[in-house]
């Protein structure tokens, strides 16, 4: 029985080897995240609020009432918040609240990096915070002219929050919340 199974075995071996020979299996390179978006066109938006600004067109802006609006930015999947307030002798809590909500990201942040944020021209002054790691909210800024107005923002994924995933469109929104700095003109 051993002698009629030797043939068996060695025309099997010899089967599966000729089958299971193929081309050199090679690992798949690293791949790479290409995202690519669309160069921003700015457009204006003015209401009867004490404040105008430009904003990237690609984004929608939702009014929430008492001159409070999100700028949404559906196919990124993150929206801008701009809360306003009125300063009424307030300023300093104002002030406070804005860092407070900034530096609540601190847990999960690498590095808050801070840039003070002067316009002269528009009598406008603040702050720009750019938050690192896997923070919430990768950008948040103030804009005062430390009298009568008072504009907070950030910025927020629909997404748990992990930094290499979200940096190309966090990097994209923060330029555009950079021109809304820029632009943005009281009344």
């Amino acid at each position: 029985m051993i002698k009629n199974s030797i043939p068996f075995l060695l025309f099997a071996t010899i089967l599966i080897s000729i089958v299971s020979c193929k081309d050199e299996v090679l690992p798949k390179p690293k791949g790479y995240l290409s995202l690519n978006y669309p160069e921003p066109k700015y457009v204006s938006f003015d209401k009867t609020c004490g404040y105008s600004f430009e904003y990237n067109s690609i984004g929608r802006i939702e009014d929430k009432g008492d001159c409070n609006f999100h700028i949404v930015y559906p196919k990124l999947k993150a929206t801008v918040y701009l809360n306003y307030r009125p300063v009424n002798k307030n300023i300093d809590i104002l002030l406070r609240d804005a860092q407070k909500l900034t530096y609540e990201h601190v847990i999960k942040a690498d590095g808050i990096t801070e840039q003070p944020f002067v316009n002269n021209k528009h009598k406008t002054y603040g702050m720009f915070y750019e938050v690192g790691g896997n923070a919430a909210s990768q950008s948040q800024f103030y804009v005062t002219d430390s009298t009568k107005h008072f504009l907070m923002g950030s910025i927020y994924f629909y997404a748990k929050p992990n930094f290499d995933s979200v940096l190309p469109a966090a990097h994209y929104i923060k330029n555009d919340l950079r021109i809304l700095m820029e632009s943005l003109k009281w009344k």
